[in-house]
């Protein structure tokens, strides 16, 4: 699992800054290709983690911020059907990025801090 975490914290940056970079080259509305890119990454990570359980115990971070995701990601879908929810997609553009990033510093933590052994210091 630590292999996983560490390519998934990397894939995480690389995924985020490459659709920075591409929402500025592009500057129209394909930008929205690298929410969904990054996003469905994200996803595929929460799975991956809750199946294995790392980390992902009641009162955790990991635990309250993917709980969080579900509900947004069915409000979203929701949204569809509801015409007055609609409003809500002014809210997830703004909103998803600082998530995203927010979803990579908790995998950083737990990668580079929580998972550190204590013998690593006297090297």
């Amino acid at each position: 699992m630590k292999k996983f975490k560490i390519f998934d914290v990397w894939v995480n940056v690389v995924l985020i800054l490459g659709a920075f970079i591409f929402g500025i080259i592009v500057q129209n509305g394909n930008f929205i290709i690298g929410y969904f890119v990054v996003g469905v990454w994200q996803i595929i990570s929460m799975i991956v983690h809750a199946i294995a359980s790392c980390f992902v115990h009641k009162g955790g971070i990991r635990y309250y911020f993917d709980s969080t995701v579900v509900i947004i990601i069915v409000i979203a879908f929701l949204s569809f059907w509801i015409y007055p929810l609609l409003y809500i997609y002014p809210v997830l553009l703004i909103l998803s990025p600082f998530m995203a990033l927010f979803y990579t510093h908790i995998c950083y933590e737990e990668t580079y801090i929580k998972m550190k052994r204590p013998l690593d210091d006297l090297k």
